[in-house]
């Protein structure tokens, strides 16, 4: 035995749960997204900080207990100490290529300087978000930050291709060559220049998934369907 149509009134009250539901869905959805996106953002804050650390410092390798001379060496700013008085000798800057010890390094140098600008403009654009469409924003931010990523590799590899040059032999020993480093060792901010690739690449994963998420905040599954429904009122 089929049952009675329920009275119009009666329709109308059994959909309302399901409108509630979706209503508050969205809502904590949309909170939720914006929570992560304010993560991403204070995240993508720090990465940058970190990777105009690497670029400026001057310790990407260094003197260990063995080397013939005390020193370290950065991307173009590098200290090597005087055999007779002891005293730290430092010489390069990112202004004057002449001053730097090695091709690779300038190369190296390059690439970790647009890894930091690329960032940097990435920051940048989050003002973007006051004038464009989120879903955008993320995705060009996540594109600026794959970028970033891809200029640190790029120069964490170079990087000891300068190993063989004249002064860095000085300071770690003949024995000292290309992707050879001797009696130094590798120092904090070369470490600290490869944890920055996993994090640049995290956050643009992130960034993408927050951008697609912008294009649909609220899921099919929770759309309550209203289509070919009409109120008591549109029906006499």
């Amino acid at each position: 035995v089929s049952e009675p149509p329920l009275p119009q009134g009666a329709e109308m009250e059994k959909m309302l749960p399901a409108q509630e539901a979706a209503k508050i869905y969205h809502t904590n959805y949309v909170r939720n997204s914006r929570a992560i996106g304010v993560l991403w953002a204070i995240f993508t804050i720090c990465f940058a900080i970190i990777t105009v650390v690497c670029f400026i410092q001057p310790y990407w390798i260094g003197d260990s207990v063995n080397t013939p001379q005390a020193g370290y060496f950065g991307l173009f700013h590098y200290c090597i100490g005087n055999a007779l008085t002891s005293e730290l000798t430092c010489k390069g800057s990112a202004l004057d290529f002449g001053s730097i010890p090695s091709g690779a390094f300038k190369t190296a140098m390059f690439f970790v300087g647009i890894s930091m600008l690329l960032i940097v403009g990435c920051i940048v654009c989050f003002s973007l978000f006051f004038f464009c469409n989120a879903a955008t924003v993320y995705k060009i931010c996540a594109w600026m930050q794959l970028a970033s990523a891809a200029g640190l590799v790029m120069g964490c590899m170079i990087y000891p291709d300068g190993w063989d040059s004249a002064e860095v032999k000085r300071m770690c020993g003949d024995k000292t060559d290309k992707y050879t480093l001797g009696a130094c060792t590798v120092r904090w901010a070369y470490i600290l220049a490869i944890i920055a690739i996993l994090d640049a690449l995290i956050l643009s994963f992130l960034a993408f998934v927050l951008g697609n998420r912008q294009d649909s905040l609220l899921p099919e599954d929770f759309q309550v369907e209203s289509k070919g429904k009409t109120s008591p009122r549109g029906r006499r």
